[in-house]
């Protein structure tokens, strides 16, 4: 059972940056892809990023195309998600995902929660 924790959200103004982590407890080459997806109050949990493990190529939401930018860690053995330009509408708990099987994510972390104050 692969255990996932997200680290790095909090309290920014409009237009600041945060960098979110995702810790998974097997090294990370063995999980693919891994992605970020985020839920806002009273919202459906929406897709953010997605990064594959063989050649770290990303897949990102349009809203967040051009601001946000999915990573990998190989030293840290992290996934990290930096975002720039952050705007009150990307205020919502991001979670961090792993592995995904016959359409369906089968890893999640706990969450983070993201607040973005205009």
């Amino acid at each position: 059972q692969v255990q996932l924790v997200e680290s790095g959200g909090g309290l920014v103004q409009a237009g600041g940056s945060l960098k979110l982590s995702c810790a998974p407890s097997q090294r990370t080459f063995l999980i693919s892809p891994m992605g970020w997806f985020r839920q806002a109050p009273g919202k459906e949990r929406e897709f953010v990023a997605l990064i594959h493990w063989s050649d770290a190529s990303a897949t990102y939401a349009e809203t967040v195309k051009g601001r946000f930018t999915i990573s990998r860690d190989n030293a840290k053995n992290t996934v990290e998600l930096q975002m720039h330009d952050l705007q009150p509408a990307d205020t919502a708990v991001y979670y961090c995902a792993a592995d995904v099987r016959a359409g369906a994510w089968q890893y999640w972390g706990q969450g983070t929660q993201v607040t973005v104050s205009s």
